[in-house]
């Protein structure tokens, strides 16, 4: 049994839910109604991927899952 393997997401809310974003796989795009729903597609879709890539013989986007992740909220004051 091979080691498991841990990505980011990235969680955004809009009008319908909630978008996943995958930095390791920037093709992929998901969204779920729910975070536990954004999540299972996020992982559905990194599986998918790892699926497709396997197959084809290319390498696998190094795991980041546990990289520091920091969110910071940037202010911009528009000139009048």
């Amino acid at each position: 049994m091979s080691e498991p393997l841990a990505y980011r997401v990235i969680l955004e809310p809009d009008e319908e839910g909630f978008r996943a974003i995958i930095p390791a796989f920037p093709r992929v795009f998901t969204w779920g109604d729910d975070v536990a729903d954004a999540l299972r597609m996020a992982k559905d879709a990194i599986e998918l991927e790892i699926s497709v890539a396997r197959e084809r013989g290319e390498e696998l986007p190094d795991p980041d899952g546990d990289a520091e992740i920091r969110v910071e909220r940037v202010v911009i004051e528009p000139a009048a």
